[in-house]
């Protein structure tokens, strides 16, 4: 019976060698030995004084001698006479894969019959699944059965087996693949468990905290209780000791005045004494002899349902017993959050606890003058940037979590200031072609001997803001433009000439205001190389006003402008300008 199948099988008199041979094995087993034997017989030092040599390190092609690394550095130096010999790495084994000798399969003999010792197999039986000799053709037990050439049997079985391997090799590839998962999956619940033993810590801890806040409430209210009774018994003691004086005090004046013998003495105070005591005797009314207050509390702390509640507290199974329900308060992560310039970054994230499922998320922001809230985010994310805000304005900022049983609640409210001044550069995007920025985008000049209009990157539509332009070159009395432009200005032309534009130009002399390509306000002061140019956006009082070095170009030069507007600049190749802003308001 074979140990493994455990199959029976009858021997005849030939015994063991009556089984079919295992011919693949053999040939794995004997290429396995040769490879044994090969490694074994390794090239060896041939100059070595141990015993066994160390094995070769390299080969002198001139000297035909293997060295060791150590004979090589004491025998073979690669200096003096021996610099120019060609060292060369030593030779495999003539027995060895790849050697030079005959491979594996070159010095196997062909199998012979199982049954015909003479005969080499040539066929292979379909019907018994083996391979056959000519002998057993002709006069054996194959010879009535379906037959087929060994080399085509051979060739179709490797690749039937080639192609099931691919779907091995397919199931090995994803069987490591969920290794490494499974791997991570360790890592992941080795972090969460210590994530969610701290959250537990927390959260006890939080719960121990709160019965301490609760516990010094409780005691506070107590001792006010105490104090109160306190009180009313020492106001009840001072008012009966009061009371009692006096009566003992008439009490002993009425005795000695009824020892009196004098009969008219006494009939004179008489009347007066009586109605005194009938009035102190009044003044003990019902009552006044019994305790305001009793020496109980009438406290009664019910601590049972919270007892309960403790002992019942244990860990939700969402799956098993909790119905899908909304998200759980998101918590924002206040060290995330942050402003530069006239943007806001938020961050947030999940209750570590938290089982219900969330889909997404809702950002609200408001106007940044305590108006209503808006929706300016909705998705997957827990990280968003929002720009394009106002300058020097203050923003609440607010986010809930969404799945499909509903919106959960609110987290709490962020309060974010974006910054006071505006810090711009000019930008290449939107720039006329023949525009030339350098410095990181502060300076501007221009290919063209046509004026070309660039804006910066920041729009305005609310607060007061100033920039200064620094004239860095100007030949030949060219005419810049600086101002402001809404976002489609025509840029091939100077700034103004259109609708969506008011600027000043200014020559070597004097200077102009122009919207709609009319020109007013002529004032005597012009600019030369070095001059600053100051713009001054007042959207709170809607005007613009220009400064040439320092001093105003007349009265505001232009009123009303509402809308949002960018900085702007015009300008041809014999000026050149850098830009200037986070500027103080002068």
């Amino acid at each position: 019976t074979c140990p493994q199948c455990h199959r029976s099988a009858s021997l005849d008199q030939r015994g063991l060698r009556g089984f079919q041979r295992n011919r693949l094995l053999e040939a794995i087993v004997q290429r396995y030995q040769q490879g044994r034997v090969s490694a074994a017989a390794a090239a060896k030092c041939q100059l070595c004084d141990r015993s066994p040599p160390e094995p070769a390190a390299v080969l002198c092609e001139q000297c035909e001698v293997l060295y060791c690394a150590a004979c090589q550095l004491r025998c073979h130096p690669a200096r003096g006479p021996f610099a120019k010999h060609r060292l060369a790495p030593p030779p495999a084994h003539p027995g060895a894969p790849g050697g030079g000798g005959k491979g594996a399969g070159g010095g196997r003999k062909l199998p012979t019959c199982a049954e015909h010792d003479l005969e080499n197999y040539c066929m292979y039986c379909v019907s018994c699944c083996s391979p056959v000799c000519y002998q057993c053709l002709e006069e054996g037990k194959h010879s009535k059965h379906d037959v087929k050439a060994l080399g085509a049997m051979w060739k179709q079985h490797k690749a039937q087996l080639s192609q099931a391997l691919n779907g091995v090799s397919d199931k090995a590839k994803e069987a490591k693949e969920f290794l490494v998962q499974l791997k991570n999956l360790l890592q992941q619940i080795q972090e969460n468990g210590l994530d969610y033993e701290a959250c537990l810590v927390a959260q006890c801890d939080a719960l121990v905290d709160a019965l301490t806040r609760q516990k010094a409430k409780l005691l506070t209210k107590v001792t006010k209780e105490r104090e109160h009774k306190l009180k009313v018994v020492w106001d009840q003691i001072n008012h009966c000791a009061l009371k009692l004086r006096q009566s003992t005090g008439l009490m002993e004046y009425c005795l000695e005045a009824i020892k009196e013998n004098d009969p008219s003495g006494f009939l004179q105070i008489s009347d007066a004494l009586i109605k005194r005591v009938q009035v102190s005797q009044e003044q003990w009314v019902k009552g006044a002899l019994e305790p305001k207050v009793s020496a109980e509390f009438d406290l009664t702390l019910d601590s049972e349902p919270l007892l309960q509640s403790i002992h019942q507290l244990d860990f939700i199974q969402m799956k098993c017993r909790v119905p899908v329900s909304v998200p759980p308060v998101p918590l924002l992560q206040l060290e995330k959050c942050c402003t530069r310039n006239n943007s806001v970054t938020l961050a947030w994230r999940m209750p570590p606890l938290s089982h219900n499922p969330v889909e997404g998320y809702i950002l609200e922001l408001d106007d940044g003058d305590g108006g209503q809230f808006r929706e300016v985010y909705v998705g997957k994310e827990t990280l968003c940037t929002i720009d394009g805000l106002h300058f020097n304005s203050t923003y609440n900022a607010r986010v809930k979590a969404f799945n499909s049983s509903g919106v959960g609640p609110y987290s709490k409210t962020v309060i974010l200031q974006t910054s006071d001044v505006a810090w711009f550069s000019f930008d290449p995007s939107s720039a006329h072609r023949d525009i030339v920025l350098s410095n990181d985008n502060q300076t501007a000049t221009c290919n063209s001997y046509d004026d070309r209009v660039v804006l910066g990157t920041a729009a305005f539509s609310k607060g007061v803001h100033y920039w200064e332009l620094h004239v860095d070159r100007y030949d030949n009395h060219p005419d810049p433009a600086f101002g402001i432009a809404r976002i489609n200005v025509v840029k091939d032309m100077m700034l103004g000439k259109d609708d969506k534009a008011w600027a000043m130009y200014v020559d070597n002399n004097r200077s102009w205001f122009m919207h709609c390509n009319s020109h007013t306000n002529r004032t005597e002061g012009g600019v030369s190389k070095g001059a600053t140019v100051g713009v001054l956006l007042d959207l709170n009082k809607h005007n613009l006003t220009f400064y040439i070095n320092g001093q105003q170009q007349g009265p505001p030069a232009f009123e009303n402008i509402e809308g949002v507007f960018m900085p702007a600049l015009s300008l041809n190749r014999n000026v050149q300008v850098t830009l200037h802003t986070g500027l103080e308001v002068p």
